[in-house]
Parts: C-alpha cells; structure tokens; sequence
C-alpha cells in the first residue's frame, strides 16, 4: 500500500511504500529550504536529482550528497538538510 506524507507546509513530500527488494522505503522531493527531520529508524537515503546538504548526527560538518550518493542517519536521531534546488530522494528505512 501506499501511504502520502506531506511536510513543512507541502515543501516536502513523499509516497512510503513496501517492496520485496528493498523493505520499507519512501521517495520524495524537497523544494530549496531547509529542513530538520527526526528519525525513529535508521536511514539510508540516496540521492535522486539536485543535490542535499547534510549535518549527520555525531559528524564535524555539513556534507554535500549528490545523484547516487547514499548517506546513513542512526535511528532515533535529528539531522538537519540544506536544499539549494529542488530535489529528489530515495529513502530505506533499515532495521
């Protein structure tokens, strides 16, 4: 099944789905904003199209992740993203 999430009043959306392949995932995009999410389970989120800024949670800076670029944020944690343009994801939530 699919589920819609909207957030940052429509600035980020996504569609969360469950796929044999990959388990629980979400692909979205985010218009150019900033954005602080919290994570319940650990991510991994590549990169689609355009570009993400990433504090990741325990690092000493912010990270530029471009298409097919993957990054990892620990469950139960905040990480904060920059977006100069708007921008699309794939997110697996892992176990």
């Amino acid at each position: 099944m699919l589920k819609f999430n909207e957030y940052f009043t429509g600035k980020v959306k996504s569609i969360g789905f469950d796929s044999d392949s990959i388990g629980q995932a979400s692909v979205g995009v985010m218009e150019k904003g900033e954005y602080t999410f919290s994570t319940a389970k650990a991510e991994e989120m590549t990169v689609i199209t355009g570009s993400l800024k990433v504090l990741i949670p325990g690092s000493s800076g912010w990270e530029v992740f471009k298409p097919g670029e993957t990054f990892y944020i620990p469950a139960e944690s905040e990480f904060n993203l920059q977006v100069a343009e708007a921008s699309s994801y794939l997110c697996k939530y892992l176990s």
